[in-house]
């Protein structure tokens, strides 16, 4: 009676999907108790499913090399495998282009409020004019007693987490310069981080304090303003913002002109227009005696209300 020899039959792909599926699900499980890296571990597993099937391969042929192996492939196996081994390979793609950590910017990046590095400035006797040049971002400007030009406020942005606040000096947002009877305030750029799929979104909440006694000019960028002038004893100059919320104290002595606006608005007081019907508004209004002046020229916006002292 002939012997008949069997011929094994070895379905490549069902042994390495599986230990590919283990690999994973212990690293995962690893990664709750080591406080690893998701990112890491997507990254740095995948090439385990090339080496297992490839062993795969290998151990059979080698334990079958006496015999006539009978290689069958689990195209359905090898189909997720391959699936995982693309993603595997974007991964690493991706991570030799330093995108990679980007992405982890993205995901671990939080929003974080931080105060501003105060700013006082003092001025002496000779110094008659403040001018202001702005950056894009909205402010508050008050009339004050004080010889001191002060800013104060918040810096709120969204940085990746676990970074430190960005500004830590007064002349990483201001520069002030001195020049004769002026001085030359700028407000700078707030840092920002730019990427292919994220930015990094800064905001500056800021109060700044004028002496009420030096002329004040102001060069916005389209930004929104506040003034509070309080008791006014010199002239202001306000042009090139976006909405002006003007808010001046009953007894004021104060006379407010607006050229090249769009809207003029106020509940308290009349605004005496000219030439109503163009597009852009010029108006005046007189608060008291109107000794002193505010200017405000090419806003798109400027609403005037009376407060109590």
């Amino acid at each position: 009676m002939t012997a008949v020899k069997t011929v094994r039959t070895w379905r490549v792909g069902t042994i390495s999907m599986g230990a590919s599926l283990l690999f994973l699900g212990v690293f995962l499980l690893l990664s709750q108790f080591l406080d690893l890296s998701l990112m890491s571990i997507l990254i740095s597993w995948w090439p385990v499913i090339l080496i297992v099937l490839g062993i795969e391969i290998l151990l059979y042929l080698f334990v079958s090399r006496n015999e006539k192996p009978f290689l069958k492939y689990d195209f359905l196996s090898i189909f997720f495998v391959g699936i995982i081994g693309t993603v595997g390979i974007i991964f690493a793609v991706v991570s030799s282009l330093g995108l990679t950590d980007i992405a982890k910017d993205v995901i671990s990046s939080e929003e974080q409020t931080v105060e501003l590095p105060p700013l006082n400035q003092t001025i002496d006797q000779n110094i008659k004019r403040i001018v202001l040049k702005t950056d894009h971002e909205n402010l508050v400007v008050e009339g004050t007693k004080s010889q001191e030009v002060s800013m104060f406020g918040t810096y709120r942005a969204t940085l990746p987490n676990g970074q430190d606040k960005r500004i830590s000096n007064v002349e990483d947002y201001m520069s002030v310069q001195i020049k004769g009877d002026t001085m030359y305030l700028q407000v700078k750029s707030l840092p920002r981080g730019n990427g292919p799929i994220f930015q990094y979104y800064s905001q500056m909440e800021a109060t700044l304090l004028i002496p009420d006694h030096v002329k004040f000019e102001l060069i916005g960028q389209g930004n929104d303003l506040t003034l509070k002038p309080r008791e006014l004893n010199s002239n202001w100059v306000v042009e090139s913002v976006g909405s002006v919320s003007l808010q001046v104290q009953e007894n004021s002595d104060i006379e407010i002109s607006a050229s090249q606006v769009e809207s003029l608005q106020s509940e308290d007081v009349e605004w005496t227009q000219e030439d109503k019907s163009n597009e852009n508004k010029n108006g005046r209004m007189k608060i008291g005696e109107g000794t002193h002046s505010i200017d405000i020229m090419n806003a798109h916006y400027v609403n005037v209300s009376l407060v109590t002292p």
